[in-house]
């Protein structure tokens, strides 16, 4: 069951074009709206940057999926944890293969939360 969930039509240059819209900086694509994510690295990532997702609950989201940026890297243990405490699970890839199955996956109707680091 297919949602109305934007489709990724590029990445690159610092950002992504989303159903034909360009939106500079990293994202976060949840309950199908994307908006600009402040992470621009691994490094910086926290779990205080999913807040919005852990606020959206299990009832909301199966699962997140997070691109790592140009090549796939582990989020830190308390990202991992704290998701999984949530009851959240995590996939992880470098960002062209997470928007690639972004769009496999939404056209599939999965329920996801996708962090999209830009590349």
């Amino acid at each position: 069951m297919a949602r109305d969930a934007p489709t990724i039509d590029a990445y690159g240059d610092g950002g992504f074009r989303l159903a034909g819209v360009r939106h500079h900086g990293s994202l976060l694509i949840l309950l199908d709206e994307p908006s600009a994510w402040p992470v621009t690295s691994m490094d910086q990532l926290t779990l205080a940057a999913f807040e919005p997702v852990l606020a959206a609950g299990r009832a909301e989201v199966e699962f997140v999926l997070l691109g790592a940026g140009v090549r796939n890297a582990l989020p830190p243990r308390d990202v991992r944890e704290g998701l999984r405490a949530a009851g959240l699970g995590l996939e992880v890839m470098d960002t062209p293969a997470a928007a690639r199955l972004y769009n496999v996956l939404t056209s599939e109707g999965r329920r996801l939360a996708t962090a999209l680091i830009a590349v």
